[in-house]
């Protein structure tokens, strides 16, 4: 299994953890995860895709190893994300790269396709969000996210991750323990709590306009596919239907078996996204 390299990247007077795979002289990929996780929930479709690309799993500002935001209202949103992770890229020198974003990461590529930097994306991939969110969703996410746990053990944690992202649907046991090693910390009592800043859900307050964007939604040229979880909360029929229909009019994938949001984890996930690539890139 090719192994991962972990970087600190200096952006925007944050330091971004960044997970590497691949060799950075073949095409860039970015996969971009969901609000309160980080860059590790790629682990197997990035370790399995880096035999043909540079895949690079940031952690946003917020969560996992990347610094915290001192104004968490006025960058605790998409349009600030898109551009750390837009100088990110150029960081690395990287002038085209295909997207996969998981939820808040898809809100993100779809910002970046739609503004000044839609040239630099050769490929959109959407996992599980559109571009405008439920009501009921967003309290849901609320409920969960806005208060951190705390965990006596590993155990605990693992049961609690294994419930609240049981949409993610079926995963390996790897997947699982890789996950609770990457979402959790030490409090200053000994404890266990989660990896993120809880202000993160500043996003659903001050800056509340950015969920809801099918202006730019219609603006994207960039060939697109989205990945939909049957039973998600978030990407509901009505609004995949719309998607399908409007703006790129991307090709979806189903997953019978996943809420919000298909883990993209199993071989058979993989191999659709391997498929979804090379269909997209074709189009260039």
């Amino acid at each position: 299994m090719t192994m991962p390299r972990f970087a600190f990247v200096p952006v925007m007077d944050h330091e971004i953890h960044v997970t590497e795979w691949g060799d950075p002289a073949n095409p860039a990929l970015v996969m971009c995860h969901g609000l309160a996780r980080t860059g590790r929930d790629f682990d197997e479709a990035a370790a399995a895709l880096s035999d043909r690309y540079h895949v690079l799993c940031p952690d946003l500002i917020g969560r996992g190893l990347s610094s915290w935001s001192d104004n968490p209202e006025a960058e605790y949103t998409i349009e600030y994300y898109a551009g750390v992770l837009a100088d990110l890229l150029d960081f690395y020198g990287v002038d085209r790269v295909v997207w996969l974003g998981t939820s808040l990461g898809g809100l993100i590529g779809m910002w970046l396709a739609s503004g000044r930097d839609a040239d630099r994306l050769k490929a959109l991939l959407i996992n599980d969000i559109g571009p405008e969110i439920p009501e009921p969703a967003i309290e849901r996410i609320l409920a969960y996210v806005g208060e951190l746990p705390t965990f006596a053990r590993h155990g605990e944690a693992e049961a609690w991750l294994r419930a609240v992202y049981a949409p993610f649907g079926p995963a390996s046991d790897e997947f699982w323990h890789r996950m609770v090693r990457s979402s959790l910390r030490r409090k200053d009592d000994g404890n266990l709590t989660l990896h993120y800043d809880p202000r993160i859900t500043a996003q659903f307050s001050a800056s509340r306009r950015e969920l809801t964007s099918w202006e730019r939604w219609r603006r994207i040229t960039t060939p697109t596919h989205v990945f939909r979880g049957l039973q998600s909360d978030l990407l509901t029929a009505d609004i995949a239907a719309r998607m399908a229909t409007s703006g790129p009019r991307p090709g979806m994938t189903d997953f019978a078996d996943c809420g919000h949001a298909p883990s993209l984890s199993r071989p058979d996930d993989i191999l659709a996204l391997r498929q979804v690539m090379d269909t997209l890139l074709s189009r260039h």
